[in-house]
């Protein structure tokens, strides 16, 4: 072996571990917490490139419905929630159109939990729940989400099953 190509080799086998160590360290890993509850609840699930946990739901009447638990927390002051979310309406323009948004603002005011929120062009429920939630808290809070979610799909798209 010629000595440029002895010394592109190694290295080559320094640089490309370290590089494939950085991938992975810059991708979000998955709550631990969340696994082992999603699991002990026997929800299946797969895991999102941001680290999320992605649920499909089949419910009645042969629709299914789509719900997230995110992996990430936020915090205020002493308090340090998760995310659970599922999406109900896509738009094809640029904003809702305005009754669809009037709707979603009267439900989150008269919703037992959650808001909904515009992410891009979905509406989605979202539901906070502490972020050390037991099992059973944070399988209400996703049975609140997916059940909610559908409603409002199936009442603002005339009973379609996008999610």
């Amino acid at each position: 072996m010629r000595p440029t190509a002895l010394l592109f080799s190694l290295l080559l086998a320094l640089v490309l571990p370290a590089a494939a160590q950085e991938d992975e360290a810059a991708a979000p890993e998955a709550d631990p917490l969340v696994r082992a509850q999603l699991e002990a609840l026997d929800y299946g699930f797969e895991v999102d490139a941001d680290g999320d946990f992605k649920l499909l739901f089949d419910l009645e009447e042969g629709r299914s419905q789509l719900a997230y638990v995110i992996s990430g927390t936020e915090e205020y002051g002493a308090l340090q929630v998760r995310e659970v979310w599922s999406p109900a309406y896509r738009t094809e323009g640029d904003a809702f159109p305005v009754d669809v948004a009037n709707r979603l603002l009267q439900a989150s005011h008269t919703g037992k939990l959650g808001a909904w929120v515009r992410q891009d062009d979905m509406a989605v429920l979202v539901v906070k729940v502490a972020a050390g939630a037991t099992g059973a808290e944070l399988d209400a809070a996703i049975t609140y989400a997916v059940h909610v979610a559908d409603a409002m799909e199936a009442e603002l798209t005339g009973g379609q099953d996008a999610f």
